[in-house]
This record gives structure tokens, sequence and C-alpha cells, in this order.
């Protein structure tokens, strides 16, 4: 009788153009969870403020585009209080583009850890997403305190039923941020140069999101170039939900969704790839 052998890794040809061991990491998810809390912590260890420094850094951001955008170049924030539409615009932002930028340097950064031991190098990413997300849910709690203390002092703040879709929104900035990730970190092995475009890079691209500006002061013949790109939408309806006012359509939801799938699947194909050879280019 044949003895049953039971293998914890089989390794075999990849013949599909996306393979993603989903498998492989819910075995590892304690090591997920592990990074996770290690980047939590890493980010405010040996500081005096600790972690009130994730609530600290929006709010400056806040006050700083208050006066600059508001107070001098007088852009109008569609009859909402300015700081409450600067502070809901950078909180969802933040969180996107901290996915986007700690994710876009996997391979390179974690090089020393990749070629000692094997794990799905996947779960680095991943990681990097939980954690900000507990970053995003911090956040949100200050937003939300704002909103009350503006609505008790009679501010013009509409809450509706759009909150039920901030979850699909948090998933939807997850995945563009793990997208745009793990798409930049394949193409960083090989590209080093794009390690200074992503910087500067993010940057450009929270200009071409209304997140200093309303949507409804854009041109009506430029909204379908914004509507490319994928956090125009989530922006506008974040804002929507929590101060009632907001441009939400439902093409260009749809075209945001359609978009951050695309950039997910492209990511996720180039990673999946990149990670067989990515120790003989770091």
């Amino acid at each position: 009788m044949k003895s049953q052998e039971h293998w914890d890794i089989e390794i075999s040809a990849r013949r599909r153009l996306l393979h993603v061991d989903f498998g492989a990491l819910w075995r590892y998810r304690d090591l997920i969870l592990m990074f996770a809390k290690r980047d939590f912590v890493a980010f405010y260890k040996q500081t005096i403020l600790g972690p009130l420094w994730y609530l600290l850094q929006p709010l400056f951001m806040t006050i700083v585009f208050t006066v600059v955008f508001n107070n001098i170049a007088s852009i109008p924030t569609d009859g909402t209080p300015p700081f409450l539409f600067y502070l809901t615009g950078l909180v969802p932002w933040q969180y996107f583009a901290a996915c986007m930028t700690k994710t876009s340097d996997t391979f390179v950064a974690n090089a020393g850890i990749f070629g000692k031991v094997y794990f799905p190098r996947l779960a680095v990413p991943v990681a990097v997403v939980i954690t900000n997300m507990l970053a995003f849910i911090i956040q949100f709690m200050l937003v939300a305190a704002f909103l009350v203390i503006f609505a008790w002092r009679g501010a013009t703040v509409e809450p509706n039923t759009w909150l039920l879709a901030l979850p699909l929104l948090l998933v939807q900035m997850a995945l563009l941020g793990l997208g745009m990730g793990t798409l930049l970190s394949s193409l960083t092995t090989r590209y080093r140069d794009l390690t200074f475009v992503v910087t500067f890079g993010t940057q450009l691209w929270m200009f071409a999101t209304p997140v200093v500006y309303p949507l409804s002061q854009v041109p009506e013949r430029w909204h379908w170039l914004l509507g490319l790109n994928p956090m125009t939408a989530v922006v506008e309806i974040f804002r929507k939900a929590l101060l009632g006012a907001g441009t939400v359509n439902t093409g260009e939801l749809a075209t945001s969704v359609l978009v951050t799938i695309l950039i997910l699947f492209t990511g996720l194909t180039l990673f999946t790839r990149v990670e067989r050879t990515s120790m003989d280019t770091v």
C-alpha cells in the first residue's frame, strides 16, 4: 500500500496569466498580521507623541490647505466649511497614497529577507495595506469628531445614506493602492529611476484629484478626463456621504471601479511574474 504524503509546498509550472496563491496567503496570515503590527508600531517608535502623529499629520495639512487654498486662493468649497472640506478629502487620499508609496519598493526594501526565507511575497504589500487601514480608521474618528463639533456649532453638515458606501470605498482604495504599489514595485526592480518618480508623481496625482477643489469647479468638458482617475469618484462620494456636498455620477463611479480592477489585475500579474526572478535583478 502506498503511503500518503502531504506536502506543505507544491512547485509547478505557471501557465495562467494571473496566478495568485490565495491559499498560501491564508496559511501565512499570522506572518501578515505580524508584518502589519511591526509596521504600525515602527511608525511611532521612539517618538515623543507616539500614535498621535496619525492624527496630527492630517490635522496640520488641513490647516495649511485651509489657509492657502481657501483664505489666500479663495477656492470655493461647495458651501461647506473649508476645514471639513479639506479634511474629508485628505483622509481618503492619504490612505490610498500611503498604500501605493509604501508598497512601491517591496522587492528593493525587502531584498534581504526575500533572499533568506520563503513566504508569499505578496504578504508584504498586503500587510502594508492592513497597517494603513488601521491608520485610516484612527483618522476617520478624527473626521467624525470634527463633524460633531461643526454640526453642534450650526455648520452645514448633512450625513446621508451614502455612508453605507464608505466600507466599499475603503475596499476600493485598498485594492487600488495595492494594485498601483505592486505595479510600481515590479517595475522598480528593473527601472530604479521610478523610485524618484513615485514621490512627485503622487503629489501630481493629488492635484489631479478633487482634494483641494470641488469637482463642480472643473469645466464640464474636462470631467471625462478626471473621471479616468479612480480616486476622483472616491473622494467625491466620501464628501457626499459625510457633508452632503459632492458630485456623484454613475458613469464616473463605474469608470472608477473598472480602472481600479484593471490596475489591480495588471499589478498582481506583473508582481507574480517578477517575484520569481526578483533576487537576480535587485
